[in-house]
């Protein structure tokens, strides 16, 4: 049978198409080559892949100075602290004024004398501040502050290290035993108690050994 010479001419351009494909696929580097040179032609600029960014260092922030003058504003709001602590004082019990005291930058204590019962030394407190250029205080705490004379109560104490051998002195003394002398007195109790329990198995054995019981002996007439 004699083929026709469309279908050579077919089979031909398929074997042509086979082989390009492999010339391509073998040279990958040489395809994106010409895919650049005809953007360029094209008129458009290749996109450069992105570097990353050096890491850029953080500046630490100074910790705050504790400034050494109050704030002039905040100093000058004695009747606001004031008032502010009569919200939970009686009027009794805020005393004199007795300074003011900076805390940090715009925000200042005010102490006043508390003249309440049980609390010697403590100081009524009022802390106050403001906002950047503002010229008004405003009142952010209240309460009772001790003072280096303050009547304060002891540290606490656990149970297993409150009694102490000084606490059982005056007991001790009292039963005639001095701190000293208790080990041994202790000694001479258990002792005691010793000889008392051999004395009576000494006696129970002798009853034994007569054939008598406790309770078993004839009346006497």
């Amino acid at each position: 049978m004699t083929e026709s010479p469309a279908s050579t001419d077919t089979e031909s351009l398929d074997d042509g198409s086979v082989d390009a494909a492999k010339a391509g696929s073998a040279d990958p580097a040489g395809s994106g080559a010409e895919t650049t040179d005809s953007a360029e032609a094209a008129g458009v600029q290749p996109v450069e892949p992105a570097l990353p960014e050096a890491a850029v260092p953080v500046a630490r922030r100074r910790a705050a100075r504790k400034p050494s003058k109050p704030d002039a504003v905040l100093a000058a709001a004695v009747d606001t602290a004031r008032n502010g602590v009569l919200e939970v004082a009686g009027d009794t019990e805020v005393g004199e004024h007795l300074g003011a005291f900076p805390e940090a930058e715009r925000l200042v204590t005010h102490r006043f004398a508390a003249n309440v019962p049980g609390y010697g030394g403590w100081h009524w407190f009022a802390t106050l501040a403001r906002i950047p250029r503002g010229k008004d205080a405003t009142v952010s705490e209240v309460g009772l502050l001790p003072s280096e004379d303050a009547l304060l109560a002891p540290d606490w104490v656990p149970w297993s290290e409150r009694v102490r051998p000084e606490d059982t002195a005056e007991e001790e003394s009292a039963a005639g035993v001095t701190p000293g002398d208790a080990p041994q007195a202790e000694a001479d109790a258990a002792d005691a108690d010793g000889a008392d329990s051999t004395e009576a198995d000494a006696a129970d054995s002798t009853e034994a050994d007569a054939g008598t019981t406790p309770g078993d002996e004839s009346p006497v007439d």
